[in-house]
């Protein structure tokens, strides 16, 4: 069986929040949010290994119990998202094999299930398709103009909310990369650029509780569902 590596891009500074370190260092149920988001991973046997995509001046990682692990490494990130999970993929080259399999997690995501996490790799093999965990849309979607009036009315049944991890093949997340990149796509996530170069992208239903930690009120939501992680896991 193709073996399992995780990336996760670590490199941004997360400006929304509003504070003097990064977001992923900001601590949340008594460690840094990073630390919580890499003992996620830590805890699925099957990744073989983890990098951690860093700003090259990031002092603050070094805070971080769980880059001691035998399983994690970290490299210099870049300016973009985009940019950092690359830099990760050619670190992984040397160890990993084109038809290995990646995870791309966020660094603000502390709060993933590990049977969730274990279900999105088990999709992916199973189908041997790309997939990523996402959580359907249940409000009412409205698409308004640029004066802020409504145009119409979504049908939400087909829409999803994006959430990582995001799982694919080590070459082909690269070549999709690669190719974005250098066309000047916007690449909000790993999947926009696997849709882009044609491959498929499976879907596979993700709890409410892997949020993304992006403004100040996320941070209590985030240790409630740590704490309560912290009782089932």
């Amino acid at each position: 069986m193709t073996r399992l590596w995780a990336i996760v891009p670590a490199a941004g500074a997360g400006r929304r929040i509003a504070s003097d370190v990064p977001k992923q260092y900001l601590m949340v149920a008594g460690a840094p949010i990073l630390e919580h988001t890499l003992q996620r991973l830590l805890a699925c046997a099957d990744i073989s290994g983890i990098v951690v995509a860093v700003d090259p001046h990031d002092h603050h990682v070094d805070g971080i119990s769980s880059i001691s692990d035998p399983r994690v490494s970290t490299t210099a990130g870049g300016a973009e998202r985009a940019d950092s999970v690359l830099a990760g993929l050619l670190a992984l080259s040397s160890v990993a094999a084109p038809r290995d399999w990646v995870l791309v997690h966020d660094a603000a995501r502390p709060c993933l299930p590990l049977k969730d996490l274990n279900q999105l790799i088990a999709e992916a093999r199973e189908h041997d398709c790309g997939a990523i965990l996402a959580q359907s849309i249940v409000d009412t979607i409205k698409q308004a103009d640029d004066q802020g009036l409504v145009v119409t009315t979504l049908d939400r049944s087909q829409l999803w909310r994006a959430q990582t991890p995001q799982m694919f093949r080590l070459s082909e997340l690269q070549t999709a990369l690669e190719v974005s990149l250098k066309r000047g796509d916007v690449i909000t996530d790993e999947a926009s650029a696997m849709e882009r170069a044609g491959f498929p992208v499976r879907v596979v239903p993700g709890p409410v509780c892997n949020l993304k930690i992006t403004i100040p009120e996320d941070l209590n939501l985030a240790e409630f569902y740590l704490q309560a992680l912290s009782r089932t896991d």
